[in-house]
């Protein structure tokens, strides 16, 4: 055997992500509970970085925060990056000591917030948001923040080389599966509103790979079948300290899911063992076996909370002009700003070079994020206004009314990707007259009545619970009985 070195030259695409589109993704796709806790999380972290007044005027604030943002992208010309990451921790250690004499005299000048805090601590005060904080459980990550830290570690390159949006596409479907772990939705649905140039080949291949890396094992299945099969295949396939006697009753168990599931479920354990020739102790012994395998698999990452949804917008009706409106709910989020000291500190030459540069890196830091919140607002503000104005029956009739809405159709109408209106619907609530609905709830396929208009999925479900609602319960109807039923609607 022969080992060489060589270089070889190829050409191929790349999308890579800048920090500030990273994070831009990121604040959109936050909830506002989320956003909330990362805007206080920012204001712990970020001295420059301040809850503007309540008494300021509108008009000087504006100025103000556009002078200082103007004044934190300038100080990027003037930072100097360094290699030397001991050199980096020697400056940020040593700069505390630089800040407090820098800073405690100008503690009664407004806006000087970091040094009130600062003297309050040297005075033997205490900050009591910062101790309420400190002393607060952190939010858990969600199961979909969980899959997607898993989904980023995938080597899609391997797997996938001629599919380029193979993260995105899998991004996309994170967002369907379930709390139980499921991805339900059927694939005419997903390909609705997946990724431009999606065919079901590549959403079965991005699927696959899903179920095949997603820990623990069972996490995107199509139905509770396929979720034990998965749990099983990984066992056996990765469990080297089998008996015998456990692989065989696994290998009994796998048959019995894969052919005799709805049997199983139903105890017909006779007809089971006529047609496998399986002894009933046998037949016992591999269904005991599946009692180690977890039907709700995404449970395992994250456990039910019982959590007060915050809605992240309100839509009102107006009687006079008879016209639904939409405004957010931003009275939760503080209005920030950023620091005019620090913003002047920057530009002081009469403070060491490493002093600026710690700021500058910090004015940046506030000056994106208060971008991307704004961008978060003015897109899901616009998307939300489609909503609105293409499910004015719903508003008007309730989920029955409600019509066929594709992600793609509102990203063609906004000039927008349509994943940016995906993670703009994830995880968000509106509060109508109807009550409070997930936004993702208003984006769904559909079909076509027998007078040609269209129901979505969703309208349909509707009618349909209605119908069950309405039946004689010690008479049900069957699957047939509420076809006919549906036929009768015109569905």
């Amino acid at each position: 055997m022969r080992i060489d070195a060589g270089q070889h030259l190829r050409i191929d695409q790349r999308m890579k992500l800048a920090p500030r589109m990273i994070q831009s993704m990121e604040i959109l796709q936050m909830p506002q509970a989320a956003l909330e806790e990362r805007i206080e999380q920012e204001l712990a972290s970020n001295p420059t970085l301040e809850v503007a007044e309540p008494g300021l005027d509108p008009a000087d604030y504006s100025q103000t925060q556009q002078q200082a943002e103007r004044d934190a992208r300038e100080g990027e010309r003037e930072i100097v990056t360094s290699d030397n990451a001991a050199e980096d921790f020697e400056r940020l250690s040593n700069l505390s000591e630089q800040y407090g004499e820098a800073f405690d005299a100008d503690v009664g000048e407004p806006g000087a917030a970091f040094a009130r805090r600062q003297v309050s601590a040297a005075a033997g005060g205490r900050d009591g948001k910062l101790d309420a904080m400190a002393n607060t459980a952190a939010r858990g990550a969600s199961l979909y923040e969980q899959l997607l830290q898993q989904w980023h570690l995938t080597e899609l390159d391997t797997r996938h080389p001629n599919l380029p949006n193979a993260s995105e596409l899998g991004e996309y479907l994170l967002g369907f599966i379930d709390a139980d772990g499921y991805l339900r939705t059927s694939d005419q649905a997903l390909l609705d509103d997946a990724p431009p140039g999606t065919t079901a080949d590549h959403l079965a291949a991005v699927i696959d790979t899903l179920q095949q890396t997603l820990e623990p094992p069972g996490l995107a299945a199509r139905d509770f079948r396929q979720c034990l099969l998965l749990q099983l295949d990984n066992k056996l396939a990765t469990d080297p300290d089998l008996s015998d006697a456990e692989l065989t009753r696994l290998e009994h168990a796998r048959l019995l899911v894969d052919q005799y599931l709805k049997d199983i479920e139903a105890n017909r354990y006779p007809k089971i063992v006529k047609s496998t020739g399986l002894d009933l102790d046998t037949l016992k012994h591999a269904v005991a076996a599946l009692r180690q395998f977890h039907p709700h698999p995404g449970r395992l990452l994250a456990a039910d909370e019982v959590r007060t949804i915050t809605p992240d917008a309100v839509i009102t009706y107006d009687d006079e002009d008879d016209t639904y409106t939409a405004a957010l709910t931003n009275s939760r989020v503080p209005a920030l700003t950023i620091s005019q000291d620090y913003a002047d500190l920057a530009k002081n030459r009469a403070e060491p070079k490493a002093t600026r540069d710690f700021v500058n890196n910090h004015l940046r830091s506030a000056a994106w994020l208060l971008d991307a919140i704004q961008q978060r607002q003015n897109t899901l503000l616009r998307v939300i206004g489609v909503v609105v104005a293409a499910q004015r029956d719903f508003f008007d009739q309730g989920p029955q009314a409600l019509k066929p809405l594709p992600m793609t159709q509102v990203a063609d109408q906004l000039g927008i990707h349509v994943a940016t209106v995906s993670r703009a619907v994830s995880e968000k609530y509106l509060q109508t007259p109807r009550g409070i609905f997930p936004l993702r709830m208003f984006f769904s396929g559909g079909t076509e009545t027998e007078s040609g208009e269209s129901m979505s999925w969703a309208a349909v479900q509707a009618k349909l619970q209605e119908i069950i609602d309405g039946e004689d319960k010690s008479k049900p109807w069957s699957d047939d009985a509420l076809v006919e039923q549906l036929k009768d609607h015109g569905i």
